[in-house]
């Protein structure tokens, strides 16, 4: 009797600096949400982001490589297994609970908020959320000097 091998179905959301390490290539950041996009394709289950944080990523994009570059990030965002989750007043009011009781920058408080309330591993590079605690479960990847 063959034995089918399930993969975890953990859940995971994506800070911006997850896309934008994956976008630029960085290493060690880029292998391993590849491999967390792989997953989501196998398993039929889409990563999370905010629209706040995606936002951040657009942004950025803009600023450091110019609208070209944007509007190229958000094609390929739209090719993705990402699930772009909107902002509502109610996670609006969650994420700025999380920015003032932990010191979180604005976006980061969105990307902590979805991952607790979804139950979902943070992807991300910035050790600034380990100031949340035990009720925000962190998928570190190597940190990005500039």
């Amino acid at each position: 009797m063959a034995r089918s091998f399930r993969m975890s179905t953990r859940r995971y959301v994506l800070d911006a600096n997850a896309l934008i390490g994956f976008f630029e290539g960085r290493a060690g950041a880029s292998d391993k949400v590849r491999r967390l996009l792989s997953e989501a394709v196998q398993q039929e289950l889409p990563l999370l982001m905010s629209a706040v944080n995606w936002g951040e990523v657009f942004y950025m994009e803009w600023r450091y490589h110019g609208e070209t570059k944007a509007r190229e990030a958000e094609a390929r965002l739209q090719e993705m297994p990402v699930a772009v989750v909107s902002v509502d007043r109610e996670r609006a009011s969650r994420a700025g609970a999380l920015k003032q009781q932990h010191s979180l920058g604005y976006a980061d408080a969105f990307a902590a908020e979805l991952a607790i309330e979804r139950g979902a591993w943070l992807v991300t590079a910035d050790p600034e959320f380990a100031k949340v605690g035990k009720t925000l479960a962190v998928y570190a990847l190597p940190r990005h000097e500039k």
